[in-house]
C-alpha cells in the first residue's frame, strides 16, 4: 500500500489550474460530492483559480456534477475527445473517430475478443442535443453501469456515423486483460484506455487523451502545465497526471495511476481531493 504523502514540489507555489476526474475521484463511493469537497472547490474558484473537470463521461452526464458543485466548469469529456462549456451548455469541439476507423476497430475487437459487444458515444451541439442519438449500442452489448439514454440499433448502425468513443464490452473479461490483448494490434490508429476494470475498454481517435484535452484548456486559460494540479484514479487519468505539474492519485487508485503520481492522497471516500486543495484554500 502506498502511503499518503504530504511533501510535494508544488507546495511551494499555488496552482493556477485545478483539474479533476469525476468518478472514483471527485465523487464519493455513493456518487456524491461531499460538502467538504464542494467547499474546497468553491474556495479555489473564489480565489480566481479555474476548476476543470476531466472525465470519461459525455457532456450529458455533466449537469448533475454542476448542480452538486454549484459551479459550471469547463469540462474535458469523453477522455479528451470533447471540450464542453457547461455554463453555456455548448460543445466547443469534438474529436471524432471517422467511420472507416470505427469499422476497423470494431472488426479488430470482434476478432480479438470473441463475444464482445459494441456501442458508440456521439455528441451534438449541446449536452442534450435532441437531433443526435448520443449513445447507441448493438443488441448484444451489456452495460457496465446504468445508462438510461441508450438506443439499441443494429451492429452496422453502431459504426455508421462518426463517434467520440467506441465502447467494447466483454462481461467475462477484465478491462485490463482486454486492453492487453488489443494494445499490440492498434498500430497507432486509435487510442485505447479504460476507467473501470469491469470488462469495458474505450477507443478514441489517435492522440486523444485527457492530457490533450487538459492541455488545450490550459492553453486557452494561459496556464502552463507546471502550474496545474490534477487528480485521478484510473488508467485513463495517467496521461493527465503526467502532464500536470503535480499529479495526485487517490488512495483507491489503480496501480498505473499511482505509479505516475507525484502524490497519493486519501481515497474518494475520505475527501482526498479536498484534503489537497485545503493546503492552499483551507
Amino acid at each position: 500500500m502506498v502511503a499518503v504523502t504530504q511533501s510535494a514540489p508544488i507546495q511551494q507555489r499555488t496552482p493556477r489550474l485545478v483539474a479533476s476526474d469525476v468518478d472514483g475521484t471527485l465523487l464519493d463511493p455513493d456518487e456524491r460530492i461531499t460538502e467538504r469537497t464542494r467547499k474546497a472547490v468553491a474556495a479555489a474558484v473564489a480565489a480566481g483559480v479555474p476548476f476543470v473537470l476531466a472525465t470519461g463521461r459525455p457532456p450529458r452526464w455533466i449537469p448533475p456534477i454542476v448542480d452538486a458543485l454549484g459551479y459550471a466548469p469547463l469540462s474535458v469529456c469523453g477522455n479528451g475527445a470533447v471540450l464542453y462549456d457547461s455554463a453555456a451548455d455548448r460543445v466547443l469541439y469534438a474529436r471524432n473517430l471517422d467511420v472507416a476507423t470505427l469499422h476497423w476497430a470494431a472488426e479488430l475487437a470482434e476478432r480479438t475478443l470473441p463475444g464482445c459487444g459494441l456501442a458508440a458515444e456521439r455528441v451534438g451541439a449541446s449536452a442534450h442535443d435532441a437531433a443526435t442519438l448520443q449513445f447507441v449500442s448493438a443488441p448484444d452489448y451489456e452495460h457496465a453501469w446504468l445508462n438510461p439514454d441508450d438506443t439499441r440499433v443494429s451492429r452496422a448502425e453502431v459504426v455508421a456515423a462518426p463517434a467520440i468513443k467506441l465502447l467494447i464490452r466483454l462481461r467475462s473479461a477484465t478491462s485490463e486483460s482486454m486492453s492487453a490483448a488489443l494494445q499490440p494490434l492498434l498500430d497507432g490508429r486509435v487510442d485505447l484506455t479504460y476507467s473501470t476494470n469491469n470488462g469495458l475498454v474505450e477507443v478514441a481517435a489517435p492522440g486523444v487523451t485527457k492530457a490533450t484535452g487538459l492541455a488545450d484548456v490550459a492553453d486557452r486559460l494561459g496556464v502552463q502545465p507546471v502550474h496545474i494540479v490534477a487528480f485521478g484514479d484510473m488508467p485513463n487519468d495517467v496521461p493527465m497526471l503526467q502532464l500536470a505539474g503535480h499529479g495526485v492519485a487517490m488512495r483507491n487508485a489503480h496501480p498505473d495511476a499511482v505509479a505516475v503520481a507525484d502524490e497519493v492522497t486519501a481515497s474518494n471516500a475520505d475527501d482526498g481531493v479536498a484534503r489537497v486543495l485545503e493546503r492552499w484554500w483551507g
